[in-house]
């Protein structure tokens, strides 16, 4: 039995580099494993793809590589995909241009058009063949807010059947701020109720005060059904990871990020998934203390994320971001970044027992 297989290597099947994965099992049980396929360096900007591999055997071999979401020569990224209770599978995305670097968006340097916008595509088939993309931006980005991006990593759809995607946006600046400042970092959700056919505007975390200021943002829902949502956290505060939670489906905060520093982490991606046989909460981030990326580490929490315990480690290597999915009732599947000597040399997907988790 294989329990370790690697879908994505860099420098293969057309690509310079592969970042930012995420997952999903269908209605069928097939995996779909995606990320960016970024043509000609590792960089966050240029031409960048979602590719997607499938596989029909849980995870312990791959089908061929397949675009997902391509822009041309420009930028299609930040993977959200989500499986409704339809069937249909929902990919949620950015597109920009090839030349619209991060660094230039947070400063305001970049015409509206070639920022960072809002697009779904859908897929019927099982992530065989997908939509044409459908542009979502006006829906979801508020006048003035410049840099832009969906999870990364899975999103939801709740048991209302409403679907959820954790985002992340900034703010303009104030004074002689150039925009770039971690203070302005904030969080929001995209909501959906009715299957993606329109969008609107969840909670918003907003506060320039360079305490918490959410980044990348990944969620759950409880078995009481309240939302737990845990965030990236760039700026000073106790720990490099905050928390959340939402009682009516997302559309509010009980309460504004705080920290959570019961997660040992270095400022990086994560990723949350709900068991419910048995109840038990995981997340998935390098855990290394001296804040390296690396030190990939299951936690979990039987308290809704309240506290945490270590559950699974997978090694001591470089490893960066990543995403959890249940594969069947005893396997956890976990697709990250990780190599020798470097986190980003594969994404790489990893079986976990259940048992091993509990």
């Amino acid at each position: 039995m294989t329990d370790v297989t690697v879908p994505f290597r860099a420098g293969h099947e057309g690509y310079a580099s592969f970042r930012i994965p995420a997952v999903v099992a269908t209605r069928s049980g097939t995996l779909l494993a995606f990320c960016e396929g970024r043509v000609d360096s590792a960089a966050d900007h240029g031409h960048i793809d979602i590719v997607l591999k499938r596989s029909t055997d849980g995870g312990r071999t791959w089908g061929p590589l397949r675009a997902a979401a391509h822009n041309g020569t420009d930028l299609a990224g930040n993977p959200a995909p989500v499986v409704l209770d339809t069937g249909r599978i929902l990919l949620v995305h950015i597109r920009a241009a090839a030349s619209a670097t991060e660094a230039a968006v947070l400063r305001g340097q970049v015409a509206d058009a070639d920022g960072r916008r809002v697009w779904v595509q859908h897929s019927d088939d099982d992530g065989v063949t997908w939509s044409p993309p459908r542009e979502i931006t006006l829906q979801v980005k508020r006048p003035g807010w410049r840099w832009y991006a969906t999870t990364p990593g899975h999103a939801l759809q709740l048991t209302s059947g409403r679907v959820l995607v954790p985002a992340n946006h900034t703010l303009p600046p104030t004074g002689t701020d150039t925009g770039a400042e971690a203070k302005y970092n904030s969080g929001h959700c995209l909501l959906s109720d009715d299957r993606g056919e329109s969008w609107y505007l969840g909670y918003l975390d907003e506060n320039t005060d360079g305490y918490v200021n959410v980044n990348e943002t990944t969620a759950a829902e409880l078995p009481d059904g309240r939302v737990y949502l845990n965030t990236r956290n760039d700026s000073p505060s106790p720990g490099n990871r905050a928390d959340a939670h939402s009682g009516d489906g997302g559309k509010t905060l009980v309460k504004p990020f705080r920290p959570q520093a019961g997660l040992t982490a270095p400022v990086c991606e994560a990723s949350v998934l709900q068991l419910r046989d048995p109840d038990l909460l995981l997340f998935s981030g390098p855990a290394d203390p001296g804040g390296a990326r690396a030190l990939m580490t299951i936690r979990a929490s039987a308290d809704g994320g309240t506290t945490w315990r270590p559950a699974f480690t997978v090694d001591g290597l470089p490893a960066a971001y990543s995403d959890l999915v249940r594969v069947d009732p005893h396997t956890v599947g976990l697709l990250y970044e990780t190599g020798d000597f470097g986190a980003y040399e594969t994404i790489t997907f990893r079986r976990v027992p259940v048992h091993r988790l509990t």
